[in-house]
């Protein structure tokens, strides 16, 4: 089964090479990723994040989903000093380098539940895996028809963060100017929860990231500095 939509301003495809895949469960793993954006989205006006930014609710009324993902933005800040940072000075709660990793690794785990064996989940080129063996493409930070490592994963995830796709778009929360010192970072974690985050925080730190990201437990890295170095950790698992 293979299906693609486009959800939360990205397309979304998802795998699933069981022979029995159980009535609706595409379905179900669709319409969590729209809840999603409707309640988690800074662009959405009634969304929940819009409202507690705008005071209408309070932080001790919000659902216990939106205080999982920000008490994850809190730990990512603190891990990096601030230069993660979901409360940027003169912009608003803005929590989406956390929800999407989170939202898709939510999707994976429906899938786990329903008792599905292999299958991959790919965000905008963030994809989380079951029942490998799967092949992951890093792409190319300069040439977008190009790949510039193959990883292949049993299970987990790999996240990039890049300048290629959006521009500057992450911003260092210690200066509020736009990071720089890194091109390109992806990270392999368990979760996507993890890999995204973490490859958002390390982009965000700049050079310093990649040994951060490093350091974390069972995270690997692959990234391409600002002088086009290509620096990974030695269990980066890199495709035969």
């Amino acid at each position: 089964m293979h299906r693609v939509e486009h959800v939360m301003g990205f397309p979304v495809s998802l795998r699933i090479d069981d022979e029995h895949v159980p009535a609706g469960l595409a379905d179900a793993v669709f319409a969590w990723l729209r809840e999603v954006d409707e309640r988690f989205s800074p662009f959405k006006d009634d969304s929940e994040v819009s409202r507690l930014d705008r005071g209408e609710i309070a932080l001790g009324e919000v659902s216990a989903d939106l205080a999982e993902v920000l008490d994850l933005c809190e730990q990512y800040r603190v891990a990096t000093g601030g230069a993660f940072d979901a409360r940027l000075p003169g912009r608003g709660l803005d929590p989406c380098a956390v929800v999407k990793g989170w939202s898709v690794q939510r999707a994976a785990e429906l899938l786990t539940a329903a008792g599905v064996r292999r299958f991959c989940l790919n965000a905008g080129g963030d994809v989380v895996v079951a029942g490998g063996p799967w092949r992951v493409g890093v792409r190319h930070p300069d040439h977008a028809d190009r790949v510039c490592a193959v990883l292949e994963l049993d299970h987990g995830a790999v996240a990039t963060s890049a300048l290629y796709e959006r521009g500057e778009h992450i911003v260092d929360g210690r200066t509020g100017r736009p990071a720089t010192g890194l091109i390109s970072v992806t990270v392999v974690a368990p979760t996507l929860t993890e890999a995204d985050t973490a490859a958002t925080a390390a982009f965000a730190m700049g050079a310093e990231g990649v040994a951060w990201a490093a350091g974390r437990e069972r995270c690997e890295v692959y990234a391409v500095d600002a002088g086009r170095r290509v620096r990974r950790t030695a269990g980066l698992p890199m495709a035969a």
